[in-house]
């Protein structure tokens, strides 16, 4: 279950930065608090070639990410959440620490906020 909500998070978060609405991209961009650009560099860095995954890793035949690349997402994820006024304390409690819940969490903000900023820019219009 926690395999198939982390890779459906990560979907959506992929359909969200290939928005193909110019004006609109640009300015949800332009909107985007830093915690919100530094998840987007985190996830972009899991691309990166010392980042991509092992052999080992790919032989695994799994959805879900290593250890190795969920822990270079958990600060900016924890960033990201501690940005909305939840303290290390609640993060550690909701979550035991585990890195996936920590990841998806994130990823449920994230969404949230960008859904908020598309919402402002329609009611601007």
């Amino acid at each position: 279950m926690k395999k198939l909500f982390l890779s459906a998070a990560f979907a959506a978060l992929a359909l969200i930065s290939c928005n193909n609405e110019g004006t609109a991209v640009n300015t949800v961009e332009s909107m985007k608090t830093p915690q919100m650009e530094n998840f987007d560099k985190a996830f972009k860095s899991l691309g990166d070639p010392q980042n991509r995954p092992t052999e080992e890793e790919r032989k695994r035949n799994t959805s879900e990410l290593s250890d190795r690349r969920k822990a270079l997402l958990v600060p900016a994820s924890k960033e990201l959440i501690l940005s909305t006024g939840i303290t290390e304390a609640e993060i550690t409690r909701k979550t035991g620490g585990d890195m996936s819940q920590i990841i998806v969490w994130a990823t449920q903000i994230y969404m949230q906020k960008s859904d908020e900023i598309r919402k402002n820019i329609k009611s601007d219009k």
